[in-house]
């Protein structure tokens, strides 16, 4: 009972802003700011969702920001699966120097300018293809599939499957990756929210407003939104209700697809998260 109700009181603690969120998306903006709304909306209104919805830009930003994060999602999660288990096989060549390489890049980066003037000279700017593979490899990722792969697939697996004739590739796409789908889910997650949530590369890298992902959009229409009417109390109304719609727009989707990958998730986790 008592593990109940602590479990209780923490769901609350984190649906409430979420739902605080949603119903002041449409309420007034006077009732928000006097901190009237509790449980319910009050003054409804649907000004924030019209703007937003309105705006032709947020519909070319979704598409953008599906095609990166399919992309990006596809991408990352086979790179990090293939090396994690790569990197789990200890008949693998220089396995442990490889490895302390990867972790070398976790803590001593080349630093941003570095980084953007090898964009440039390789002619990535402002392309949708560096939005796909910009982040679709992190360390730590590949230090979850690897301990992952090392504690739940036995050597003895491989040694039965190539007796049998089969080789590397074959055991990992046919034996290996179909055992593993909480870590494969796992990372699944970790690259959607990943890919879905992220503006600064799209601000560093992205000048075409075409290609722009929707959670760059959303950034922009919050900061130009107090500038969209003429009147005080309308553009603080209007700056109110599209703040709060942007947060329900880009977060709704992950919240939707969560509980269906959830219970993959706590497994891999726990499966993957001994750093060996």
């Amino acid at each position: 009972i008592v593990t109940f109700i602590i479990l209780l009181a923490i769901l609350v603690i984190i649906i409430y802003p979420l739902w605080f969120v949603l119903m002041a998306s449409c309420s007034d903006a006077q009732y928000v700011n006097n901190g009237d709304i509790l449980l319910y909306p009050k003054g409804f209104t649907t000004l924030g969702y019209e703007r937003t919805i309105a705006n032709m830009n947020i519909w070319i930003g979704y598409a953008n920001t599906i095609l990166y994060t399919v992309g990006g999602t596809v991408v990352g999660t086979f790179c990090t699966v293939v090396a994690g288990y790569a990197l789990s096989r200890k008949d693998l060549p220089g396995h442990g120097v490889i490895m302390k390489l990867f972790v070398f890049t976790m803590y001593f980066q080349g630093g941003m300018i570095p980084f953007y003037i090898i964009i440039n000279n390789l002619g990535l700017m402002n392309t949708r293809f560096l939005m796909i593979i910009i982040s679709c490899i992190t360390v730590y990722n590949i230090i979850l599939v690897r301990s992952y792969f090392a504690n739940s697939l036995p050597h003895d697996l491989f040694e039965a499957a190539s007796i049998d004739g089969c080789s590397n590739a074959r055991f990992i796409f046919q034996i290996a990756i179909p055992l593993s789908k909480p870590i494969i889910a796992t990372m699944t997650l970790f690259y959607v929210v990943q890919y879905w949530n992220d503006w600064f590369d799209a601000f560093l890298y992205l000048d075409t407003t075409t290609k722009w992902p929707v959670a760059y959009y959303l950034r922009q229409l919050i900061s130009s939104a107090s500038g969209t009417s003429a009147d005080a109390g309308d553009a603080m109304q209007i700056a109110s209700n599209i703040k709060s719609c942007a947060m329900v727009l880009t977060s709704a989707p992950i919240i939707c697809i969560y509980p269906f990958i959830q219970k993959y998730f706590v497994q891999g986790m726990m499966l993957g998260g001994v750093k060996g």
